[in-house]
């Protein structure tokens, strides 16, 4: 006696192409990354300024304290491959060691303002009423003094250096990340797995740090990527007026400040520093941008 046997239903290959799709339609950061235009370009300029700032702390083409007016003033060549200043320095050796001011300046100068303003930022959310408002106000009354008029008012107590501009653009940075904690952590305070944190006994501060923070870094990294670039500008701008960088060490601004009154016997001593500007700053702004897309949850799902 046969048994009949138990007949098997055919997998339809378009089903298996939809179970397929879901994993096949979501990739890691990393490839989508690779996709993104701004994130790589911006990444690059990055790794660049980075790369030179690093190889200068060890290596330089001429030495930065060697002063030869014999060769003063010279076109770029195969010896000094950028040219010479009014006073027979290597303009790439300084490019490269300018980025060392850059760097520091945006590092401290955003960590200043995101620890605090993020501080006070989560501080106003899980507080609200009277908080907020005095800390909304008083971030109000910061955005009154620009980095600018800080840097004035920092040099006339004590004296012109790159301390006085880290000091001035960090204290201006903590109302802007203030404000951007402020808004994005009241966003996450509505939400029902915030609702539900709270039935469980979980008090403001517990669910700030368990909750709210680790929800809200992703907007915090793309404010930050683009203060630095701002950052990174605002040192050139305090260089190029003499509140910031000071001589012996090098700085984009100030290589700006010298070359002002060459413009017309070597105009490219104005151009190596601007053109080193302007692609770090497009380089970070791109950064910010491309982190952006990548890390917006609602851009993810759409792609």
């Amino acid at each position: 006696m046969t048994t009949p046997s138990t007949p098997t239903t055919p997998t339809s290959p378009l089903h298996s192409q939809t179970a397929a799709k879901p994993l096949a339609s979501s990739p890691g950061f990393w490839a989508r990354a690779r996709r993104n235009p701004s994130f790589v370009i911006g990444a690059v300029l990055s790794l660049l300024l980075i790369a030179a700032a690093a190889l200068s702390l060890f290596w330089t083409p001429w030495p930065l304290d060697e002063v030869n007016m014999d060769a003063a003033l010279q076109s770029p060549s195969s010896t000094h491959w950028l040219g010479t200043d009014a006073y027979g320095r290597d303009v790439l050796s300084y490019l490269l060691a300018g980025a060392q001011s850059s760097i520091l300046v945006g590092v401290i100068a955003v960590s200043i303002g995101l620890a605090i303003g993020t501080a006070l930022g989560l501080l106003a959310a899980a507080r609200r009423g009277w908080v907020e408002e005095l800390i909304m106000r008083i971030a109000d009354f910061t955005f009154a003094f620009p980095a600018l008029l800080l840097a004035i008012m920092l040099t006339a107590v004590y004296g012109p250096g790159i301390v006085n501009a880290i000091v001035a653009i960090g204290i201006f940075y903590i109302p802007t990340f203030a404000r951007v904690t402020r808004a994005s952590a009241n966003s996450i305070w509505t939400r029902d797995y915030i609702l539900a944190a709270q039935a469980c006994g979980k008090g403001q501060w517990r669910i700030t740090l368990e909750h709210v923070l680790p929800n809200i870094l992703s907007a915090l990294i793309v404010q930050a990527t683009i203060q630095f670039a701002l950052a990174i500008l605002a040192e050139a701008a305090l260089s190029y007026l003499g509140l910031g960088t000071q001589q012996p060490q090098p700085s984009w601004g100030r290589m700006l400040a010298e070359a002002q009154s060459l413009m017309f016997q070597s105009p490219l001593l104005a151009v190596w520093p601007g053109i080193a500007i302007a692609l770090t700053v497009l380089g970070l702004n791109l950064l910010g941008d491309g982190l952006r897309d990548l890390l917006d949850p609602r851009l993810t799902r759409k792609r």
